[in-house]
């Protein structure tokens, strides 16, 4: 490891790791992505010829087994977020590892113990919480500038219910909208409000189709004080990705809420009775902010900002809207 470097190993050729992981890294100011890893060694020199990565495995053991690796970067589908981690740990790589970052928080706790154990760092990869404007929406409404919080509404739905190959569909590997959608509604709310939720009312739609995976879910999660998130999430539906928070004397409206790019599209509102006013927010790459916040915490030991113990708690909160949705009654965490 160099005094201001860290050297990036990527498991696997997923498309969030093609497509924004990887080249978000590249551009940040700490990290350097040195290594790829997929199950075949073809795939792996394929990409990272592709992506101007020194080094290709044909398996992800001989990754972990390189010596000049100091960080993985896992993209792989969400059944095998567990055993990578943890193997990873257990070979001295500290660990990014993409959201959901387990399957159930008890998962999350073996996996957060493992690194503990083994002295390394372990974040999960939800890089739209370093975009700076989430900092800028905290400080709004810690201003009183929309009076006191009554509430948030999210949503995030996409359409690809005829691609019958999409690992999302797939219950054993993990698939539904809740984990791979509806995560970051519940962990935008969770990070707005800095505390946890007291109870979730979920309804899904559970496709045979789709091996009965949830394809669309909609909930309300309490929160204390009588603020509440209501959100909705799904695979099979026409494509949102909003939040809107609402207090008593005004509200923010948030666009492409969790994938900002680099343009004005990532600008938000607030209104309140003053009129609708739009703030300009700084044209960053959130997945070059992610790796710098990681890089900085293992370089010079800066606290991660969020902990493994954060991951642990969202956790608990989709394992409570999983278990609402399926027995169709209210759950309290």
């Amino acid at each position: 490891m160099s005094a201001n470097k860290l050297r990036w190993g990527v498991l696997g050729c997923a498309g969030i790791a093609i497509r924004a992981v990887i080249p978000g890294t590249k551009l940040s100011e700490t990290g350097e992505v040195a290594a790829i890893a997929s199950r075949g060694i073809e795939k792996a020199q394929e990409t990272a010829a592709k992506l101007d990565i020194p080094k290709a495995y044909g398996s992800y053991e001989e990754l972990l087994a390189d010596g000049e690796i100091d960080a993985v970067y896992i993209p792989l589908p969400n059944h095998l977020h567990k055993e990578w981690t943890i193997r990873a740990a257990e070979a001295g790589k500290h660990v990014l590892c993409e959201k959901p970052a387990a399957l159930t928080a008890a998962e999350m706790e073996e996996m957060a113990a493992a690194c503990e154990r083994a002295g390394v760092t372990f974040a999960e990869a939800f890089m739209y919480r370093y975009h700076p404007r989430y900092a800028m929406i905290k400080e709004i409404i810690a201003s009183g500038e929309i009076g006191e919080l009554r509430g948030f509404h999210g949503t995030f739905t996409f359409n690809s219910a005829g691609n019958s190959n999409n690992v999302r569909f797939k219950q054993s590997m993990g698939g539904g909208s809740l984990y791979d959608v509806g995560v970051y509604p519940l962990t935008a709310a969770r990070m707005i409000l800095d505390c946890e939720p007291e109870a979730a009312t979920m309804h899904a739609l559970f496709s045979p189709q789709h091996d009965n995976v949830d394809m669309m879910a909609s909930g309300l999660v309490e929160f204390s004080g009588g603020v509440a998130l209501t959100f909705d999430c799904g695979m099979w539906a026409f494509g949102r990705n909003n939040l809107e928070i609402l207090g008593t004397d005004g509200r923010i409206e948030l666009p492409r809420a969790y994938t900002a790019g680099q343009d004005a599209g990532d600008n938000f509102f607030v209104t309140t009775k003053s009129g609708r006013r739009e703030v300009e927010v700084p044209r960053v790459n959130q997945y070059a902010l992610q790796a710098d916040a990681f890089a900085r915490c293992v370089l010079n030991g800066e606290p991660l900002p969020y902990s493994p113990a954060d991951a642990i708690a969202g956790m608990r909160v989709v394992d409570a809207c999983l278990t609402s949705a399926r027995e169709r009654r209210r759950v309290e965490l």
